[in-house]
């Protein structure tokens, strides 16, 4: 399980594809047993009553609703039959902790939640008499309601409203979520005044095809920019459509202006004061667009211009890249089977987070004089398990993914004849990854939690610090914090080409690691220049996506004046196109990483003559023949 061995390590000789043999096998039963830990956890919770008591809700004596309970030593009113009583019912259900995030209430075990507002004991004692539901503590009866001392501690604060019970959870749900008003003030304290939170809703609201339209306009900016092969049809298209969405913007502006200030004479004929408002919001958002449009037009132009020669690999990969996805169109699914795997787990993750803040030992809260479970002992740790477990695990998920579209790539660029790809490398690739290095990507993800675990602590630090710490406290806490996060950027660049090892060789993690590790530090210079390069022309094109969308929301939504409020509808457009760039052209970037190592490999261990042909496309050897002769001339 450790990273180096104490023997010197025998020259590597890589052998792409040819020899497959299981690696890091003691990292994969490692992780088999912390996958079985987190499925214990889940059965605890199961096994003790804490799936249950979520689902079907209990009281404040510690009975579950709906089933035959057993007493709880120390504790009245417990160990109650509620075969017939399935609801939970509280008594002050608009009692909220905003800071603990749940009711400060009684809570009983009811056979039916109030149908309708009952405003007097009377109400209750007349309730209780028809549908046999009573809604005061157990150990009143509910014919004596109104005469009880007792009725003002234990029974429910009136008026009670009218109640539903949710679908799943059973709980007694007021119809009336006035009440819940604290929640949406904790939720929305950025805005000030009600009304204008009603106007940003009814702006949504009233706005919502074209949000849908516009999250699907987004989808297809990407599918249209990746069609693109290479860095030199990038920056002549993006060009093209910077001047062009200038242009559209300058005449829409104008066109605005004049509309408006046709209003606002308007207006003063009829002596109204003119409500210019939105007026503002649209030239601030055109003027917007049309700054980053002329910002960027002006970069492609230097780029352009004066690094034309300097990026001439990095052109000639992105064009191989742009083959990889002509021939692996499937690449392009990758992102939503990861966001879905994702997706399950955390849904997953968080129902069994939840069945554990109802597992564990009643206890007795001496202040409110109710019944709580909680983790004692050892089983508190259970809850740090499951935190790790969200990190490992997601990590893992991740790292699937990179090692799925490593081995998929690596399939491509070392089969000389294309034609005689796999029928499916990715699936391929991802049987592969399954039958021979689950070990490896344990591995490697878990490295990453290593470091990742510190920053968030370090963070949690920070937020419950914040205002309390000096100074330098301060500073040191955000200088580790960074430093972390550098550390794990750099990691997770490693561990990518690691798993590209591992696909070529069939070699262990570290063995993997250290093998790329020495190639990329050969080629500095290519790696910086291509990253550089690379990962600009990328962040370009997530911009190109995002002011796109927004280019067609201010199209869209400009002609759709009647609007109250369009800008948190673009907002969420933009946010929506820039995040699903992200993580398309993430995957982009993955392919241009991996071919890099390949070639890297492939120039370093062939020349070209018999028998040590290169596998290299005709493309990318023409770039590397072109920039050879080059070298030559200027020598």
């Amino acid at each position: 399980m450790g990273c180096c061995g104490s023997a010197e390590r025998p020259k590597r000789e890589w052998k792409p594809l040819e020899d497959r043999s299981c690696t890091d096998l003691p990292w994969f039963l490692l992780f088999t047993l912390f996958l079985v830990g987190m499925c214990g956890i889940c059965g605890f919770t199961i096994a003790t009553g804490g799936a249950a008591r979520l689902v079907f809700g209990y009281d404040s004596y510690g009975n579950t609703c709906g089933q035959r309970n057993e007493p709880i030593e120390g504790v009245r009113l417990s160990g109650l039959d509620h075969t017939d009583r399935k609801f939970v019912f509280f008594l002050d259900p608009c009692n909220i902790d905003i800071i603990q995030r749940k009711i400060k209430s009684m809570a009983l075990c009811v056979s039916q939640c109030p149908t309708e507002e009952l405003a007097t004991y009377y109400d209750l004692k007349r309730f209780a008499m028809i549908n046999g539901s009573e809604l005061c503590s157990y150990e009143l009866p509910g014919h004596k309601y109104p005469q009880l001392p007792e009725r003002f501690e234990k029974c429910p604060k009136l008026p009670v409203p009218e109640s539903k019970a949710l679908p799943v959870f059973n709980r007694c749900t007021p119809v009336d979520i006035s009440c819940y008003a604290k929640f949406a003030e904790a939720v929305v304290t950025f805005v000030s005044d009600n009304s204008m939170l009603n106007r940003l809703i009814a702006g949504v609201a009233a706005s919502k095809e074209i949000i849908v339209g516009l999250c699907l306009l987004a989808l297809g900016n990407h599918l249209v920019y990746t069609c693109f092969c290479n860095v030199e049809c990038k920056y002549g298209v993006c060009s093209w459509l910077f001047s062009g969405g200038t242009s559209v913007l300058w005449w829409l502006y104008i066109d605005y202006r004049m509309t408006m200030n046709e209003t606002m004479t308007k207006d003063l004929r009829e002596t109204e004061e003119p409500n210019d408002e939105r007026a503002r919001l649209v030239f601030f958002a055109v003027l917007l667009l049309i700054s980053i449009f002329l910002l960027l037009q002006g970069i492609l132009l230097l780029l352009m211009l004066f690094m034309r020669k300097r990026v001439a690999l990095t052109i000639a990969l992105f064009h191989v890249a742009g083959k990889v996805f002509i021939h692996l169109p499937l690449l392009a699914l990758q992102p939503f089977c990861t966001f879905l795997a994702l997706s399950l787990f955390w849904v997953y993750w968080i129902m069994v987070l939840l069945f554990l803040g109802t597992t564990g030992n009643p206890e007795k809260n001496e202040d409110t004089g109710l019944v709580e479970f909680r983790l004692t002992g050892a089983l508190q740790y259970m809850t740090w398990y499951h935190a790790v477990g969200l990190i490992w695990i997601s990590e893992f998920i991740l790292a699937c993914q990179q090692m799925t579209v490593a081995g998929a790539v690596v399939t491509y660029y070392f089969t000389r004849d294309k034609t005689k790809l796999p029928v499916t490398p990715i699936l391929s690739s991802v049987l592969r990854l399954v039958r021979y290095h689950l070990g490896t990507v344990a591995k490697g993800s878990f490295i990453i939690t290593l470091v990742k675990i510190p920053r968030l602590i370090l963070m949690y630090i920070h937020n419950q610090l914040k205002g309390k710490e000096n100074a330098c406290a301060r500073c040191m806490l955000k200088t580790c914090i960074c430093c972390l996060w550098c550390l794990e950027k750099c990691l997770n660049y490693l561990n990518q080409n690691a798993y590209a090892a591992t696909a070529i060789n069939s070699t262990s993690f570290c063995n993997s690691a250290r093998d790329a590790f020495m190639i990329l530090v050969e080629n500095a210079l290519r790696v910086a220049t291509i990253n550089t390069i690379g990962d600009f022309v990328l962040f370009l094109g997530k911009i190109l996506i995002m002011t796109c969308t927004a280019f067609a929301g201010v199209l869209a939504l400009n002609y759709q004046r009647d609007y109250t409020e369009w800008v948190l509808p673009l907002i969420i457009v933009c946010l929506f196109a820039f995040l699903v760039a992200h993580c398309f052209l993430s995957i982009f970037e993955i392919v241009v990483d991996v071919l890099f190592l390949c070639f890297a490999i492939d120039t370093k261990y062939n020349n070209g003559t018999p028998g040590r042909e290169f596998y290299m496309d005709k493309a990318l050897m023409n770039t590397i023949n072109s920039l050879t002769v080059e070298s030559a001339l200027a020598i």
